[in-house]
């Protein structure tokens, strides 16, 4: 299986979820996206949905020796949710990464703030919060999201994706009320090779995203 672009693969999901919302099991939903990505394919969900979008962004933590290799995750504001099998692996301290981490939250904090362009933050109470993100790898970034929008209540939880890793399905189980993701190769090495076209998002593409709604 392979999508166009994100775009069809929003479109893809948005059918599976519009379905559920005639059920009457996506009561009061709000998208929220993982930038860059991921707006791109929750634009098309929230637009079937007619349901407002929003982002909630997510830092990867890299060891401080070599930044490539990802120890954590964390957003802007709580936090960070460290592998540690990872940090015991490598022989990393959790107060090695003091400056990692908090370059990584300025930085979380600033595109929110670029994002978002003013707006408030979406309260999520009594509300079927939609997280959404073009695919998952790892899972680290999307489980630090998840961590964030359970800590404001929503009424649930869907994680929707067109596609996952086994290991990040595997991570995840258990973070949202509902994980739905299109498809779960057995062999997966990135989350580009299941896109035809899977072009670099632009902070000017997600601006237009966010207000084309």
């Amino acid at each position: 299986m392979q999508f166009h672009d994100r775009r069809h693969a929003g479109r893809e999901l948005a059918a599976r979820l519009r379905i559920q919302q005639e059920k009457g099991t996506l009561a009061h939903p709000v998208v929220l996206a993982l930038p860059r990505g991921g707006v791109v394919v929750a634009r098309e969900i929230a637009d079937a949905l007619e349901a407002p979008l929003d982002v909630l962004v997510a830092r990867t933590i890299g060891a401080p020796s070599g930044e490539t290799v990802g120890v954590g995750a964390l957003t802007g504001e709580d936090p960070p949710l460290l592998d540690t099998d990872a940090l015991d692996r490598l022989g990393i301290s959790e107060g090695a990464l003091a400056d990692v981490v908090a370059r990584e939250r300025a930085e979380a904090r600033r595109r929110e703030e670029l994002y978002r362009q003013g707006r408030p933050a979406p309260d999520l109470r009594d509300h079927t919060a939609i997280v959404v993100d073009d695919g998952l790898a790892a899972g680290a970034t999307a489980r630090a999201v998840l961590r964030r929008v359970r800590r404001q209540s929503p009424e649930r939880v869907v994680l929707a994706v067109p596609v996952c890793s086994p290991e990040a399905a595997g991570l995840l189980r258990g973070e949202a009320d509902e994980l739905l993701c299109l498809y779960r190769p057995g062999t997966f090495l990135a989350v580009s090779q299941w896109y035809e076209r899977f072009d670099q998002v632009t902070d000017e593409e997600v601006l237009r995203a966010l207000r084309e709604g």
